[in-house]
């Protein structure tokens, strides 16, 4: 079987969305370079555009509002989506930047959260768009989850917990260790266990509802140290049917990159490395993003919803046809995404716990 390929977008579509979004999105009639590495890359990811953002010509409002008009909702809040991705990535938000996002969504008849959110941060009102953050479908992934697929029967009070004891949840993760190797089980052991992470359902470990983006570090091949969360919660959020799945990129890019959010309640901030002001990334977040995609148009559910314990004793390999995930693009190895266990895909403390167990 050939490899699933996305439904193409209408190349006038096509364009228009990407002159509405770099239109959206510069500030003083310019773009900063983040913007236009990152815009590039994106578009041609999920738009098949291959431009210059800065070649291009700007759209009113009141011309997008005429030639949109035929969109879908989809497609609508999709690319106001991918404009609060373009101002977000600025520190300050310029409140021109802001409001001109604002005004374009309102022309596409989108009424998006995230819209609200980035105007709180160009405002400083930094608490207040981390509450409109949780409201706006981030914190409902958890509250919502349901327990089949997570193999738990212990009711968290708080969702984004970690290092609640559940004696049959941490069996059915400790059973992974005697699946064959190349297994999709045997992978998130193998992983666990050469980074010194806690088991779900024992003292520390990680909550079974965030566990189940550990599978996905399998199968995507992607690395866990902060780039490699930024490329697997990118393919995550694209890849929910629901467009609030948004919410995953515009939490990571708030919390590592920007500071907008100290502390999402799984993962705290740390400033000292910035993650997307780099060309290379921009394109390893491109293709996470496109591999998202396509997961969209194939398998049309959550990634976190699929009951990855039923898969665990089958070949990775399997398992990724199944679902219609594509590997990782020749561009993206290239500009240095690296696998789920090599090395450079790893923290510098993981690194140091990897390098313990060889040495032991």
């Amino acid at each position: 079987m050939n490899d699933p390929e996305p439904d193409p977008v209408p190349a006038d579509d096509a364009l228009l969305a990407a002159r509405s979004i770099i239109s959206a999105v510069r500030h003083e009639g310019t773009l900063a370079p983040a913007q236009m590495s990152l815009l590039a890359a994106v578009l041609e990811a999920l738009l098949d555009v291959q431009i210059d953002p800065a070649e291009i010509d700007s759209i009113s409002v009141q011309s997008l509002a005429r030639r949109a008009a035929g969109w879908s909702d989809e497609f609508k809040r999709r690319t106001v989506q991918l404009m609060v991705l373009g101002e977000l990535v600025l520190k300050p938000i310029p409140p021109d930047v802001a409001r001109t996002v604002a005004n374009f969504a309102e022309v596409l008849e989108v009424d998006d959260q995230f819209v609200r959110i980035a105007r709180r941060y160009a405002q400083g009102g930094f608490g207040l768009a981390w509450l409109d953050l949780q409201q706006s479908g981030f914190v409902e992934h958890w509250q919502l989850a349901g327990t089949d697929q997570l193999k738990t029967t212990v009711k968290l009070e708080h969702q984004l917990a970690a290092g609640v004891e559940d004696t049959q949840l941490a069996e059915a993760w400790s059973a992974f260790r005697d699946l064959a190797p190349g297994t999709l089980g045997r992978g998130v052991w193998d992983m666990y266990r050469g980074r010194g992470f806690g088991l779900p359902g024992t003292n520390g470990g990680a909550s079974a509802y965030l566990a189940q983006h550990d599978f996905v570090h399998v199968l995507a091949d992607f690395g866990t140290n902060l780039k490699g969360e930024f490329e697997v919660f990118s393919l995550l959020g694209r890849a929910d049917p629901d467009p609030k799945g948004f919410a995953w990129i515009a939490t990571l890019i708030g919390l590592f990159e920007t500071g907008y959010v100290a502390d999402a309640g799984f993962f705290t901030s740390d400033l000292a490395e910035p993650r997307l002001d780099e060309h290379q990334m921009h394109v390893r977040l491109a293709d996470a993003l496109y591999r998202g995609r396509v997961l969209r148009d194939r398998l049309g559910v959550d990634l976190l919803e699929v009951d990855y314990h039923e898969h665990a004793g089958r070949p990775v390999a399997d398992v990724c046809k199944d679902l219609g995930l594509v590997p990782k693009s020749a561009r993206a190895r290239d500009a240095g995404s690296p696998g789920a266990f090599d090395l450079d895909g790893m923290t510098t403390k993981q690194q140091a716990y990897a390098a313990s167990l060889d040495a032991a």
